[in-house]
């Protein structure tokens, strides 16, 4: 079985037409993409919004349907829309029709599975003493933060896309699924191992990316024995390597060797690569160990108020060297107007520790211009935008012991301050017990073509 992949994030930036061709000129058996990310942070999901313009999300779909639909073979497209939320699949099943009735395609049947869990489910599993356990070190879930809690999705395994395909689906849109299920479900369908059906997900997810050098959004060819997985570059400026691929398989892990889904984790700490030609790297060893209880993973995001940002820059040694001193003095100001508790007020320096903070290894050696991002977040916008403004501009006022000028030693980089997303932040990585793998995704098929 060979599968093109196109876009590690399909609709985050355009899929490159060059490689993507080659790929459909491959003829492979299927075309699939994954579309969702957390690394957009949790705003998109608390919202409901994609983080992608609609024009590259359409742009993205029309080629994999075009491309699918010449060749007769199915088209997947998982956590549809960068959240996997239900709007957003029926946003895809929507935009698909359309493609479909612009391009008179013959008439096809589109799959979808909604994602999204209700607050009252959750709430009652806990309510009947079940343990919705936290990830990464963070503590079991409580009553308080899925109160704050605005949105939920559950994150599917291999399992919907396995009964759509069973159910002739030739277009199917998943709502939030593990990156490597899109892939690996067509491949278990048709009988693979499942330790390297996970696997061809797990090197095709973010397509390009497991080649070198770098150069995103290229497609990629995948192809799964009962032995092996290959995977080749497709753009002619790429290759996949060794090096390349097994430093893929490592990516986003925070253990490298492990991979969890729904059902199980794929363990590559076996895995072999070997350089099969010039462009394809071979894959042999990963292994699949089913897990004792089935827990899908949740992903939950919550409002924690409205947004305003403004920026400084500075080019003055003398209050680069007390950049310290002059946030201090516009929290201060702030705190006159607003007392200690009701907002949030973060300032970012660039080009001395924005980036890594604390762990910032040269932190006493700025630069010789700084950016200041100033970021106010409040109940209300009204009370953002002061505090924000305040924050601001009261960098400019800044009295420091051994300043005599006048003239202030910040420079706006606007006159305004401007109004930004609200700010969200993570509420639920948790995992939750289910009987069934299916019985948090409803699935569904419509038609599209003429």
């Amino acid at each position: 079985m060979r599968i093109v992949c196109p876009n590690g994030h399909l609709g985050f930036a355009p899929i490159k037409m060059g490689s993507f061709q080659a790929g459909v000129a491959a003829k492979p058996d299927l075309i699939c993409a994954d579309s969702g990310s957390c690394d957009i942070g949790p705003g998109p999901l608390g919202q409901d919004v994609s983080s992608s313009p609609l024009a590259w999300q359409t742009h993205d779909l029309e080629a994999m349907l075009l491309g699918t639909r010449s060749l007769g073979i199915p088209m997947i497209v998982g956590s549809a829309g960068d959240t996997g939320t239900n709007s957003r699949v029926d946003l895809y099943v929507r935009i698909i029709k359309e493609l479909a009735a612009k391009h008179r395609l013959p008439r096809f049947r589109i799959g979808w599975f909604h994602s999204e869990v209700p607050k009252t489910l959750v709430a009652e599993r806990m309510r009947r003493g079940e343990s919705v356990q936290g990830l990464d070190d963070r503590p079991g879930l409580d009553d308080a933060t899925l109160t704050a809690t605005d949105r939920i999705v559950a994150v599917a395994g291999v399992h919907p896309y396995m009964a759509l395909l069973d159910s002739g689906a030739d277009v199917i849109v998943g709502g939030r699924s593990s990156d490597c299920a899109v892939f690996a479900a067509p491949a278990l369908r048709a009988g693979y191992p499942a330790g390297l059906a996970y696997y061809f997900g797990k090197v095709l997810e973010c397509a390009s990316f497991c080649a070198e050098p770098y150069a995103g959004k290229e497609s990629v060819l995948g192809e799964i024995t009962h032995d092996d997985v290959k995977v080749t570059a497709l753009f002619e400026g790429q290759r996949c390597t060794t090096a390349s691929v097994a430093g893929h398989a490592m990516y986003e892990r925070s253990n490298p060797f492990y991979e969890y889904v729904l059902g199980g984790r794929l363990d590559m700490s076996a895995c072999v690569y070997e350089q099969y030609d010039e462009r394809t790297c071979r894959v042999t060893g990963p292994r699949f160990e089913p897990a004792a209880e089935l827990r899908v993973k949740l992903e939950g995001s919550g409002k924690i108020g409205e947004r305003y940002v403004g920026f400084v820059g500075i080019r003055d040694p003398s209050t680069i060297s007390q950049i310290d001193g002059v946030i201090a003095w516009a929290r201060d100001q702030v705190r006159e107007r607003f007392g200690e508790n009701g907002y949030e007020l973060r300032y970012s320096v660039y080009g001395r520790d924005a980036i890594m903070g604390d762990l910032e290894p040269l932190r006493n050696r700025p630069g010789h211009e700084l950016c200041v991002v100033v970021q106010a977040i409040a109940p209300t916008s009204e009370v953002a935008e002061e505090v924000c403004m305040i924050g601001l501009r009261q960098m400019f006022y800044a009295r420091l012991p051994v300043v005599k000028g006048t003239a202030g030693g910040v420079a706006f980089a606007l006159d305004e301050i401007m109004p930004a997303s609200p700010a969200y932040r993570w509420t639920l990585n948790h995992t939750m017990r289910v009987d069934d793998p299916m019985e948090l995704f409803a699935t569904g098929l419509t038609e599209a073509g003429i």
